[in-house]
């Protein structure tokens, strides 16, 4: 289809952005970024619970029509082009972040009865509240329904569906029990453009509905009522709100209709693909495909593989799920992830030494050091661990520090340390048979910082090469427009049109490897000794192993 354009519509932790997308080549026109104005840079916080993070769902409509306008008016600047020409549009979100919503389909934040009410907002997937419902659902399933967990890694979390549901029967139960059923943003967001507002006409994706809310074709959808009532009976009722199917990306969730046509300056009708987690689509915009490792590296990270539907595949200890076509159509979708990353840097920046120095004067000092010169070792937990422990409330953890260790001794060993924790997860996955033969990095931390990306490669030990887009989130929701649009068949098509990888590409240093295979089995020592329950004997060479690797990298 030639002279044809699709837009991706990206809502991220902070912010919104559209991106507006040549489907012949991949091209990126215009964009524009919109910041929720609600709440701290976009989440409504409790200063009582840490663990709270919401967002209300009004900056989401608001930021539709800002962001798409914005990039439209930027896509203009581009020669030739005609937003006429726009044949498909899509969207992804975080998640699992769940809206409840009224039997007319209106969000409850958005009602008068409770626009104020933290728990009727949107629960952003950083929410934590539910750590103890979550540890309630995994026992349950345990003991009635283990194959449940088998499909999600072993363990329900704090960050997904039906644990945040739960939280809220226990401490809003008038919000939850005015709420007829709860929808994923990613579900949401499609529905509304097209029109769609009663609750049994929206269509849940497989992306939300099988990593978040232990969806499998195997026991015919979403869990049992049976299960979920004996949790709690309300969450039998919303159980009878969702339906048995779900929808990959690139399946028509509807068409734009007159009104957000208009609203958002695009042809009425456009096709608006099913929804999908920003993660996943990032991981489609970064070109995925068999073998293929994509690391998506924001304030948190998530990892995401696929394998043919064709293929065997085991379940796999400590996943976030491994899902048919979460990721894409006929393929099987195998998510992990680190609950902090960028936030973790972030932390140590703006709160632990505020105004007293910058990511680049911190990463300055850092570049300098040789690995194992800081003497340091860090655990990455800072905001729980997601894979492959699952526990969000593990927290973080310093080993090694002196009166003379520096800021950005602890800055390098914080990126370290989400270093060692992505080689956890790349074990984990060879160790079931999963083989990982590229890495392809994106988000915004892959395309700034030369330094995490080396110690990336020393610390696994493999190339990381760098999506060529640094927007692979929304590239990837244009992508899934394009193929509902029809301007490409199908993914493999559109991955071959629309994506690449940079020239860039960071080799491990063999020297700086090998020190950091002695750093990593300190590392596994501390993971299993403060997450696991298998390891208990006495850890007391860590300390002085830690100081004797210092010694050598310092020529002491």
């Amino acid at each position: 289809m030639a002279n044809s354009y699709a837009i991706g519509l990206d809502y991220g932790t902070n912010s919104v952005r559209a991106l507006v997308v040549d489907t012949a080549n991949g091209a990126e026109l215009g964009t524009h970024v919109f910041s929720y104005p609600h709440g701290e840079a976009g989440i409504i916080l409790d200063p009582n619970d840490p663990n709270a993070a919401r967002q209300h769902p009004q900056d989401y409509l608001d930021g539709a029509v800002a962001a798409i306008r914005g990039a439209l008016d930027d896509a203009t600047k581009s020669a030739g082009f005609d937003a006429t020409r726009i044949v498909g549009l899509g969207v992804d979100t975080t998640g699992s972040t769940p809206i409840p919503l009224n039997a007319e389909g209106v969000p409850l934040a958005l009602t008068d009865a409770f626009k104020d009410h933290p728990a009727a907002m949107a629960w952003l997937w950083k929410d934590h509240t539910g750590h103890a419902e979550a540890a309630e659902i995994t026992q349950l399933a345990a003991r009635q329904h283990p194959e449940y967990l088998a499909k999600c890694g072993g363990g329900y979390s704090s960050e997904w569906f039906w644990s945040k549901l739960l939280r809220c029967a226990r401490v809003a139960p008038k919000v939850f029990n005015a709420a007829h059923t709860w929808v994923e943003h990613a579900d949401w967001m499609p529905a509304i453009l097209c029109g769609i507002t009663a609750p049994a006409g929206i269509k849940r994706c497989i992306c939300a509905a099988g990593h978040k809310a232990m969806f499998h074709p195997d026991w015919g959808g979403y869990p049992s009522a049976e299960f979920l009532g004996a949790l709690d009976p309300g969450l039998a009722r919303v159980r009878a709100t969702l339906p048995n199917t779900a929808y990959a990306v690139g399946h028509v969730a509807g068409r734009l209709t007159a009104e957000w046509a208009a609203r958002l300056g695009l042809p009425e009708g456009t096709p608006v693909s099913a929804g999908a987690f920003d993660a996943h689509l990032g991981a489609v915009g970064s070109g995925i495909g068999p073998g293929v490792l994509v690391k998506i590296i924001g304030t948190s990270a998530c990892d995401i593989m696929t394998a043919p539907l064709a293929q065997a595949v085991p379940d796999i200890p400590g996943l976030c799920g491994i899902v048919p076509e979460s990721v894409l159509p006929g393929a099987y979708g195998f998510e992990a992830g680190q609950s902090a990353v960028g936030d973790l840097f972030n932390w140590f920046v703006n709160v632990v030494q505020p105004g007293n120095g910058s990511h680049e004067s911190l990463t300055l000092g850092a570049e300098q050091l040789k690995p194992g010169e800081s003497g340091l070792l860090a655990l990455d937990w800072n905001n729980g661990n997601r894979t492959i422990l699952i526990d969000p409330r593990l927290t973080g953890l310093m080993l090694g520090m002196t009166l003379h260790s520096t800021p950005a001794e602890i800055y390098r060993a914080l990126v370290e340390a989400t270093a060692f924790g992505a080689r956890t997860i790349i074990g984990r996955l060879e160790e079931y048979g999963v083989q990982v033969d590229r890495i392809v990095c994106c988000g915004g931390i892959s395309a700034k910082s030369r330094m995490v990306m080396q110690i990336y490669a020393d610390v696994t030990g493999r190339p990381m090469e760098i999506s060529r887009s640094a927007q692979t989130c929304a590239l990837g929701a244009a992508m899934a427009g394009a193929v509902a649009g029809g301007a490409h068949p199908d993914f493999a098509a559109a991955s071959a049109a629309m994506t690449a990888v940079q020239e860039t590409r960071f080799e491990p240093i063999p020297a700086n490897a090998a020190v950091y295979d002695r750093l990593y089995g300190l590392y596994r020592r501390l993971h299993d000794l403060f997450g696991a329950t298998s390891l208990a004997e006495n850890q007391f060479d860590v300390m002085k192993t830690l100081l004797a690797i210092r010694d050598e990298a310092r020529g002491a």
